[in-house]
């Protein structure tokens, strides 16, 4: 099957069904996301995070994706969809069913703690000043990313959309989608797309254009 549409019943799979147990089509993913996971939480990351910025540490997490997945750039950014998650389960609410908790690869408890501990935080000019800061911004990036990148194979434009808007509602996450959330969701669709032209694209020099769009896209 070709991986691209492989991923792409993944994703759907993970919106739709829950998942307590890792299943045999998804054990290849759950791996991955467990790699990234114990790297970000390693005392390695934290060395990093002392001399560097929280974009050049996003690069360092994307350039590790693409070394596991031998510089397979659309599954380093499915990996890198789920890794950064800040959440390893959401309650989706599915008519006559009612609510089911969907369980997202993700990892162990104690990892997961780390992991969320140490993601990046402070990526744009105005992210909250907090523990928390706009670490839920990198998963919208890179889920976006995918999707740009795998543009020209599915039509999906509204789908990472529909996804965040899940994950958004179900936590309450601020409220629901905000302009920073959609204005990141901009920024990681141009990222996925320029990947198709340039390869050695990283996510900071994109993700540096946050301001740009910020100052330009109207709030109405």
């Amino acid at each position: 099957m070709n991986k691209i549409y492989r991923n792409l019943i993944i994703i759907t799979c993970l919106i739709l069904f829950p998942q307590p147990n890792k299943a045999q089509s998804n054990q290849s993913l759950s791996d991955a996301v467990y790699y990234i996971s114990e790297f970000v939480a390693s005392e390695k990351f934290l060395k990093l995070k002392e001399n560097h910025g929280d974009l050049e540490l996003i690069d360092t997490i994307y350039t590790r994706a693409l070394q596991y997945h031998n510089g397979d750039i659309s599954e380093a950014l499915l990996t890198l969809t789920f890794a950064t998650l800040p959440f390893n389960k959401m309650p989706v609410h599915l008519p006559l069913l009612g609510t089911l908790d969907l369980h997202l690869p993700s990892v162990d408890e104690n990892l997961f703690k780390k992991k969320i501990k140490n993601l990046p935080s402070a990526i744009y000019f105005d992210s909250p000043v907090s523990d928390f800061g706009d670490k839920d911004k990198v998963a919208h990036f890179f889920g976006n990313a995918f999707l740009g990148y795998n543009e020209g194979f599915f039509n999906l434009s509204k789908f990472m959309g529909i996804f965040v808007e899940l994950f958004e509602a179900s936590f309450e996450v601020g409220g629901g989608l905000d302009r920073r959330d959609i204005l990141t969701n901009h920024l990681g669709e141009m990222f996925g797309k320029e990947l198709n032209k340039n390869a050695g694209l990283m996510p900071s020099q994109i993700m540096k254009l946050y301001f740009l769009f910020y100052t330009t896209i109207p709030t109405n």
